[in-house]
Parts: C-alpha cells; sequence; structure tokens
C-alpha cells in the first residue's frame, strides 16, 4: 500500500524575502557613488589651474601649477577675435570697348588686415600682387560692408601694400606680434578669402613648418630669379584669395602676411607668409611716404652664370680664380655708377669687401644692408683686371 505524503512544497511565492533588502540596498548606494561621489573624484584628479606649493630638498618653496587648455576652445575664441579684421580686397580695373566705352571689371581679388585706426581712417595691409594694377580698390568688411579705399604705397619686393579708408565701419584692430620668437611646430592658423567673397572669413589651422625660408622670385617672368624672399612656411592651407591675409598665433597676434603657396600637383600643405618682423618697418615706410626707399646704383645687370663660361675668359676676359658676379649691361646716365666712370661689361665681384655672386647677392646688400647716401666701394673686373672705386648711393627718382 503506497503512502502519500501531504505537505506538498511551499509555493516559491510563499518563500522569506528578507534576503532582497541586502541586495537592494546595495544597488541603491552604488547608483548614488556612481551619480554624486564618481564626478568629484574625477575632477580632483583633473587640471584645474591650481597651484601647489611644496618644499624642495634644498629647503626652498617650489610652486607647481597645473594648467588646463582646452584647445579647441581657445581657437574658437581667438578666431572670432581676429575675423572681424581681417577683409577682403578686390582690385578694380577699368578697360575701352570696341566702341571705346568704359568698362568696370573685377581684375582679381585677395585679403587684407586692418592694423590700424587713426583720425577717421583705418590702415589696411595687404600684398603688393594683389592690387596691382589696379584703378580703384574696394575693402569688404566681416560684415559684407564695401568701402572704397585709396592706395597709400607698394612695394614689388617686399610683395606689400598699404591701404587707406575710412574708419566708420570698422570695430577691430588686429593685435600685433612678433615673428622672431616663433618656433617649428607651433600652432599657426591663417585667416582670408580663398577663391574670393565666397569663402570669405574662411579659416585654416595648422603648424608653423619653418622658418627663414628663402623663396625665389621672378617678378619679369623671364625664367631668371629676380629676388628671394624670407618667409615662414606653414601647412596651413593657403590658396589663391588668401594673399593678404592673417597668419596669428595661438594667442591671436599677428605674425605673418599670407602671400603663397607652391603650385604642384604632388606637392600639399606648403604654404608661405612675409614675417611680420620683415613687414612692420616697410608698412611703416609705405604708408608715410607711399614708397620704400632703397639704395641706387645705376646698373642695368646679370649674373655671371647667365653667360656661356666660353664667355667668361673671350669676352670679359676674366682670371681663372673668379667663380662668380654679376656683369654689367648698361649705365644708367648721371648715375652714381656713371658718376664713378662704371662701364658696360665690368663685372662686380664684391661689395665692401662682401662677396657677390649673382644678382640676388647685390640686390640684398643694397637694399637690406646699404641706405641712400652711404658710400660703397665696388671691387671689378675691367679687361681682366681688377679694379675698385668708391661711389655714394642715391634714391632712384
Amino acid at each position: 500500500m503506497g503512502y502519500y505524503n501531504d505537505h506538498y512544497p511551499k509555493s516559491p511565492r510563499k518563500k522569506n524575502r528578507r534576503w532582497l533588502i541586502p541586495i537592494l540596498l546595495g544597488i541603491i548606494i552604488g547608483i548614488l557613488l556612481v551619480v554624486v561621489v564618481m564626478p568629484n573624484l574625477m575632477n580632483s584628479n583633473l587640471p584645474d589651474n591650481r597651484e601647489e606649493v611644496r618644499q624642495s630638498d634644498n629647503g626652498n618653496n617650489v610652486t607647481n601649477k597645473q594648467v588646463n587648455v582646452d584647445v579647441s576652445t581657445q581657437i574658437t575664441d581667438v578666431v572670432g577675435k581676429v575675423s572681424p579684421a581681417v577683409v577682403g580686397v578686390t582690385n578694380i580695373q577699368r578697360s575701352a570697348d570696341f566702341w571705346q566705352q568704359q568698362e568696370v571689371s573685377e581684375a582679381g581679388s585677395g585679403s587684407g588686415v586692418i592694423y590700424k585706426k587713426e583720425d577717421g581712417y583705418a590702415y589696411v595691409v595687404t600684398n603688393h600682387h594683389v592690387i596691382e594694377g589696379a584703378d580703384a580698390i574696394e575693402v569688404v568688411l566681416f560684415d559684407d560692408t564695401h568701402i572704397e579705399a585709396d592706395l597709400m604705397g607698394s612695394d614689388l619686393f617686399s610683395d606689400l601694400a598699404v591701404l587707406r579708408m575710412d574708419s566708420k565701419h570698422v570695430e577691430k584692430v588686429i593685435e600685433m606680434g612678433t615673428s622672431g620668437s616663433v618656433k617649428v611646430g607651433e600652432p599657426a592658423i591663417a585667416i582670408g578669402n580663398p577663391l574670393g567673397q565666397m569663402f570669405s572669413g574662411s579659416v585654416t589651422q595648422g603648424v608653423i613648418s619653418g622658418k627663414q625660408r628663402t623663396i625665389p622670385q621672378d617678378f619679369n617672368q623671364d625664367g631668371r630669379a629676380d629676388w628671394q624672399a624670407e618667409v615662414i612656411q606653414t601647412d596651413a592651407a593657403i590658396n589663391p584669395g588668401n594673399s593678404g591675409g592673417a597668419l596669428i598665433n595661438i594667442d591671436g597676434k599677428l605674425i605673418g602676411i599670407n602671400s603663397m603657396k607652391i603650385h604642384q600637383e604632388a606637392v600639399e600643405g606648403i604654404g608661405f607668409a612675409i614675417p611680420i618682423d620683415t613687414a612692420g618697418p616697410i608698412i611703416n615706410e609705405l604708408e608715410k611716404e607711399g614708397t620704400v626707399k632703397r639704395a641706387y646704383l645705376g646698373v642695368e645687370i646679370y649674373s655671371l652664370d647667365e653667360v656661356p663660361q666660353s664667355e667668361w675668359n673671350r669676352t670679359l676676359d676674366l682670371p681663372k680664380e673668379v667663380e662668380g658676379g654679376v656683369y654689367i649691361w648698361s649705365v644708367d646716365p648721371l648715375s652714381p655708377a656713371d658718376r664713378a666712370g662704371m662701364e658696360r661689361l665690368d663685372v662686380i665681384t664684391k661689395l665692401d669687401g662682401k662677396e657677390v655672386m649673382n644678382m640676388i647677392d647685390l640686390r640684398k646688400i643694397l637694399y637690406q644692408e646699404k641706405e641712400v647716401g652711404d658710400k660703397v666701394k665696388i671691387t671689378f673686373y675691367r679687361d681682366g683686371k681688377q679694379q675698385e672705386k668708391t661711389l655714394k648711393l642715391t634714391e632712384q627718382d
């Protein structure tokens, strides 16, 4: 005979639930720790610009300053502050059509930087090549206000120009920095109008890629370098229309005037700006004088390396020890060279004892080291014989 147990197992729903209470309390406490306590602990580990004073081994107090910099925020703040001082510059030229009627057209556009407000005027620096050949110049402000500007002065060799306009609508002037203290690798920001007003106020960010770069300049497009520009290299994108715009540092100070880039299909991220330390004195001179006064010799010269080596001996009668120099093609009447008795085909090899290997060497000595009124000793060869003459430099008329 079988026996049945009349004590069935209790239903799970009727079990004792006291064991759940500690678990629930643990979960609630854990949530409170995550929401309330953890953020404070994390913030306590972050740099907060506070200073901590401790005592060094020699007994002196040493201050450790923790700095927390939000670079992205700093850049946006700087751009917001500087952008109103960067303008568009439009080159307007007039031409006559078949019926001799005047036509006005936009010959080109670039950028500029407002660097000064004084006596009801605002002054803008831009590139010479931006306004070259202009019959009229228009400046476009940050808020799209168009103002006619006057050309105060322009200089081919430095590629700088200064404009003046009514300051009524001008609110912001850029803060000048220094290019002498910039370091390779530090942040750089370029602001300008690439491809015209459509992209006005464009901002590109990069670094200083190089200092004191020398870039050959061929002004008359004859395939020969007429000058070497000393520039800052940056990988911040500089495109056509950016010319004349601002290159600034992370503090929003002007360190260069954007000028050019290398136009080659295989090249990316190589742009150049005129250092503000170089541009500053030229800007002041253009503003006050309308031109840059440079020492004038009064000769048309060409580098010896443009002449076949066989002509060095046969035509110029140069001795073998001469390795470079410039030869005179023509002498301007009544110029310093003319008064000193310089002649066609004289070969200049030194100025004041400094070696002259080519046309750029001679120009750099004259334009950067000499002033109007200085005397200079010229070492040259004529008919195979070395000679010296001293002449007084003047200003070109």
